[in-house]
């Protein structure tokens, strides 16, 4: 298992990829069908991935092919023009994945994948996004108040009576996959949600001791979601205090939350709230780890962007990744910064 996860992760060919993440399931005891359904593998080609690597390890994963045919016919080549202008946006791996199962044709150069991209009026592109500006002056003024604030409960935090939580909320949308996408030349692209089932909004908060990732989804980001998402930090923290650390969202800020959490720490002095909330500095979401592993999630998915045929196997790939990687950082404490360095 270490060694399939360790191949994994060092972002080898997605295909090669797919069939490491198919013999992990296979491993953790997934079902061949369920497998298929998930990666839209064939059952027979998990049995041989796995004998493969069974006999040979590793190298039973690697490509055998790659290389043995690197073009397309004229005829070919027109065929995937007329098929790339069928659609606005597309990833590399959409491509790849469409070259080597219709035509069995490798690249060894990504340029040729480019220059079909550029043949079928498609070029490379960046969505918008707007992200404020954050006052480094409060910035710096904020981080030295957590570092004091978790400097004070050191011990407890050490002796796992208080757990420190870094919490935040992604909302994962299909273009929200692709930050560069292949387009349409002479068109802008914008992102949109059809309907609510191509949404899905996460609750996440990573474990300032361990790394260990507390994910649960809800239909939307609100008072409401809130409130029940701590109470499941709550069951999943028995015999412990919570120190949370999150964004100054005005559901996190909100009376339904306050009254929650006046009713949880009741009377008690602040040093020993059951939940304990602290905002970072506004519009800074690089201070919050969770914003780190959100974006080391999205990216990891989008290896698999030719795989995700549905917005429930979308939501698969990302809550499996997020649920099997331990992420590390430095503390805050000792060291005063918040990036992930997984």
């Amino acid at each position: 298992m270490e060694e399939l996860q360790g191949f994994i992760a060092g972002n080898p060919d997605a295909r090669e990829m797919r069939k490491a993440l198919a013999l992990k399931l296979v491993y953790q005891g997934y079902s061949y069908e369920a497998i298929s359904q998930i990666l839209d593998v064939s059952i027979g080609s998990i049995s041989g991935w796995k004998q493969a690597y069974e006999r040979e390890g590793l190298l039973g994963l690697r490509l055998k092919h790659k290389g043995r045919i690197s073009y397309l016919s004229p005829e070919q080549r027109e065929a995937v023009v007329q098929w790339l202008q069928t659609k606005d946006r597309w990833e590399v791996g959409e491509l790849e994945y469409h070259l080597v199962e219709q035509y069995d044709v490798v690249y060894e150069s990504k340029q040729s994948y480019y220059d079909l991209f550029e043949a079928a009026g498609i070029s490379w592109k960046k969505t918008t996004q707007v992200n404020p500006k954050a006052d480094p002056q409060a910035v710096g003024g904020k981080k030295t108040e957590i570092r004091r604030l978790l400097a004070s409960y050191r011990e407890q935090i050490e002796n796992r009576t208080v757990r420190v939580l870094m919490l935040d909320e992604c909302h994962l949308l299909w273009g929200d996959l692709s930050g560069y996408v292949w387009g349409r030349t002479d068109e802008a692209i914008g992102v949109s949600v059809v309907n609510e089932r191509q949404k899905q909004t996460y609750y996440g908060a990573v474990d300032y001791l361990s790394g260990e990732v507390l994910l649960k989804a809800f239909d939307a980001g609100n008072s409401d979601n809130t409130v029940n998402y701590l109470r499941y930090l709550q069951q999943q923290s028995p015999d412990q205090r919570l120190l949370v650390l999150w964004d100054g969202a005005s559901y996190h800020r909100c009376e339904v939350v306050r009254k929650f959490l006046a009713q949880v720490n009741g009377e008690k002095p602040e040093p020993e709230w059951q939940i304990h909330c602290v905002c970072f500095a506004p519009h800074c979401p690089q201070q919050n780890p969770m914003e780190d592993i959100w974006l080391a999630t999205k990216t990891w998915v989008r290896r698999f962007c030719g795989l995700a045929q549905s917005f429930t196997r979308l939501k698969w790939l990302f809550e499996w990744f997020v649920q099997n990687t331990t992420f590390d950082f430095p503390k805050l404490y000792m060291y005063g910064e918040f990036s992930v360095i997984k």
